[in-house]
């Protein structure tokens, strides 16, 4: 009886060794979790600059942060944001101040009205503009931003598809 356990106390040890072996195969980091990268980008780097963008549908947000910034919550509407950081010598970024213009079109080539506004919290700066949606449309998102104290401008393109409620 004391062969027959040993014997499977060996079998289950081989078995748990090369299960966690196998675990680690292909790893990188080797067996740290890999961290899930976004499907499609939402900065771009300009050297000393980076503009940061997201779009969402306004019915995402929260009843309390929709009314702070008076968006309106809609399954029928998106919401552009934008920041500008520039980066320091340290690769730390920081919120920088300028403007940002943006517009938005639709595959059929239907411009959508896009104003967007100026919002400062503390040292954040960035800016948001909303555009009506109907049905499932794939917005194009054309942005200039531009730093104040800094000449030139960045242009960043960027599409989302978006489905109506």
């Amino acid at each position: 009886m004391k062969r027959r356990t040993a014997g499977i106390f060996q079998w289950l040890f081989a078995c748990t060794f090369l299960a966690l072996a196998g675990c680690d195969a292909g790893s990188p980091e080797g067996g740290q979790a890999r961290v899930a990268t976004p499907t499609e980008p939402t900065h771009q780097d300009f050297g000393d600059f980076e503009v940061h963008y997201n779009a969402v549908r306004t019915d995402e947000l929260t009843v309390a942060v929709a009314r702070a910034y008076g968006i309106e919550r809609s399954a029928n509407r998106v919401l552009l944001n934008v920041s500008l950081l520039r980066k320091g010598t340290d690769g730390r970024t920081v919120p920088a101040d300028g403007t940002v213009t943006a517009s938005a079109y639709n595959l059929n080539g239907q411009l959508k009205n896009l104003e967007m506004r100026r919002i400062t919290e503390g040292s954040s700066v960035y800016f948001i503009g909303e555009v009506g949606i109907s049905g499932t449309e794939i917005l194009v998102f054309d942005i200039e931003a531009a730093p104040l104290d800094h000449p030139g401008k960045y242009s960043v393109q960027f599409k989302r598809e978006f489905v109506a409620g």
